[in-house]
């Protein structure tokens, strides 16, 4: 019996990120993005109290930013629900308030860095725990080596951060990364979308867990730096984040399609 036929790679689909006819499109595209990555996150055990963010630049106006309401849970938000605030944290689109001391970091890591469309900041556990060490993610990890040399500490803790000076700081230490431990604090994420954001956030969290899972069961053994370099290369990149994130996009919309609302 004779093999079936291959089909043709170009018949295949395979998603990248979508392109834009229009502002009002592109707007409306990263608020539905935004509002799955925020379910994302409630679903994942991310959100703690009223702490944690993500944003996401406006395509339009550049220093404003949509973010989640403060004290909203994570796993009711709809796209309705989202607010603009401009760069001084000063709700100029939505219903609710914001929450200063965390859009203060935020706002300051958009206006440091114009490459980058999100923000991704929450009090994550495992995040947390490796943040109380003050020490960086080891190259243990194919997952880990897509941070290696790509992320930094901020190695001071001066309590919730509510002014623009401090957050100027953390912009400063996160520098070209696409991530920051925050001492003693917590796990900062940086893309240039949203799904990239929150992918790279949820793989550091993950990446923090086994590192302190492996930590506590004995002497992890480091992958050399060559490697982890080649390795980075070729999972480090924002769009391979996108890529890995589409699932857990499908998984969310799907599963709880009234978030577009």
């Amino acid at each position: 019996m004779q093999a079936p036929t291959p089909i043709p790679v170009e018949r295949l689909q395979f998603a990248m990120p979508p392109v834009h006819d229009s502002v009002a499109d592109e707007r409306r595209h990263r608020k539905e993005r935004l509002a799955g990555a925020l379910r994302l996150f409630g679903r994942l055990g991310y959100e703690d109290g009223v702490s944690g963010h993500i944003t996401a630049r406006d395509p339009e106006y550049a220093d404003c930013f949509w973010v989640n309401p403060f004290g909203m849970p994570f796993k009711h938000i709809t796209v309705g629900d989202l607010v603009l605030a401009n760069a001084d944290g000063q709700v100029v689109e939505g219903r609710h308030h914001v929450n200063q001391a965390a859009f203060t970091v935020h706002a300051q890591a958009h206006l440091a860095r114009p490459d980058v469309v999100a923000v991704a900041h929450c009090h994550s556990l495992h995040g947390r725990a490796l943040a109380t060490l003050g020490e960086l993610l080891d190259p243990i990890t194919q997952e880990a080596c897509a941070f290696y040399e790509s992320h930094v500490l901020y190695d001071g803790y001066t309590g919730v951060v509510v002014d623009a000076d401090e957050g100027r700081r953390i912009a400063t230490a996160l520098g070209d990364h696409k991530a920051v431990i925050l001492r003693n604090h917590g796990l900062l994420t940086v893309g240039d979308s949203v799904d990239a954001a929150a992918w790279w956030f949820i793989t550091m969290e993950r990446s923090c867990q086994v590192q302190l899972s492996a930590r506590a069961a004995g002497r992890p053994v480091l992958i050399g730096h060559k490697q982890a370099v080649q390795t980075r290369e070729q999972l480090g990149s924002d769009l391979v984040a996108w890529i890995n994130y589409q699932s857990l996009w499908q998984d969310i919309s799907r599963s709880e399609p009234d978030l577009l609302a």
